[in-house]
């Protein structure tokens, strides 16, 4: 709609500044008249309605041809109005033949004999081009007006192809937004299903046991109690190694909660080792190094140097679910 707007207020500001084609061969007529018949190429001159001429080049060439014809008659005229008007133009546009033609012309008109019907004819035709710059005037006001309007039309335009821009981006911000939230709660639903569920299969007894590993590593009491504890926690921990149960348990809950993680580790990799296997499953359960350690019966260091491997196979193996597996380092 707003481009049919824009062509038409083209097409009419290109109308209206056309020039007159019919009055054109009108003024040639005239002019060839001038030589030959004065009397009558003033008489066709007069018979113009100057308030009707569509341009300034056409308005020009008229004044121009009036006042030698005026002068091809040797009639006086009796103000300089009308070949100002050519003088006017022709200076503005740099035609120096006929600005040179006319500047004669001026000399020349008022030498010539006075007529009262020729003298009201060029008092007539003065009022005419009033006239005629009075709609000049307003349709400069109106081009300008229409102008405006496009000027208008355009920034409206433009400013609302940006809003809707700027839109389109906000809503894209807003769903990346509302995904990265919709992720993290789906996230956090995750890590509490996988608390609460490693709660209720290990129960008090694994609690129990992750702290009684801290204490046997950080006890500040006597030797005897040191070993006392050392004692329990072996007891338990041989407890727990002994119960496939708890494992299998453990494995059904990391799968549950962590996307088939395990399930998926097979899968990708069937020769997986089951120490690694194993090793897959306490630390997706977020069990401590001194705790992994006690349950695999190694010291610190084998842990640590066994995650290293663990991690460094997975990552060079590029596995499709690679990133799953390294969340749990």
């Amino acid at each position: 709609m707003r481009s049919l707007l824009f062509l038409f207020l083209v097409l009419l500001i290109a109308g209206c500044s056309s020039p007159d084609k019919g009055h054109d061969r009108g003024l040639d007529e005239a002019e060839a008249l001038i030589p030959s018949a004065p009397a009558e190429a003033m008489e066709r001159l007069n018979r113009y309605d100057v308030a009707e001429f569509g341009d300034s080049a056409t308005m020009a060439r008229w004044a121009l041809l009036y006042s030698e014809a005026m002068v091809a008659n040797r009639i006086t005229a009796p103000t300089d109005t009308i070949i100002n008007i050519a003088i006017d133009y022709y200076g503005r546009e740099n035609r120096s033949a006929e600005l040179e033609q006319a500047v004669r012309l001026k000399t020349m008109i008022a030498s010539g004999e006075r007529d009262e019907l020729a003298s009201a004819l060029y008092i007539q035709k003065e009022k005419e081009f009033m006239l005629y710059k009075a709609r000049e005037r307003q349709r400069q006001y109106l081009l300008g007006g229409l102008f405006l309007l496009i000027v208008t039309l355009s920034v409206i335009s433009v400013q609302r192809y940006k809003l809707k821009l700027k839109d389109a981006q906000n809503e894209a911000l807003i769903a990346e937004a509302s995904g990265l939230r919709d992720g993290l709660t789906h996230h956090r639903s995750e890590c509490s299903a996988l608390h609460s569920k490693l709660a209720d299969v290990l129960s008090n007894r694994f609690r129990i046991i992750d702290e009684l590993c801290g204490t046997y590593y950080e006890s500040q009491g006597t030797k005897t109690e040191r070993k006392a504890i050392a004692e329990a926690v072996k007891l338990r921990i041989e407890e727990l190694k002994s119960d496939d149960g708890i494992f299998v348990e453990m494995e059904k809950c990391v799968n549950d909660c962590r996307d088939g993680l395990l399930r998926q580790l097979k899968e990708q990799w069937p020769e997986i080792k089951p120490e690694d296997y194993r090793m897959m499953i306490y630390l997706a359960c977020n069990l401590s190094n001194r705790t992994i350690a006690l349950l695999i019966g190694e010291n610190m260091n084998v842990v640590y140097k066994r995650k290293s491997r663990l991690k460094a196979r997975i990552q060079s193996a590029g596995f499709p679910s690679t990133s799953l597996f390294m969340s749990v380092f």
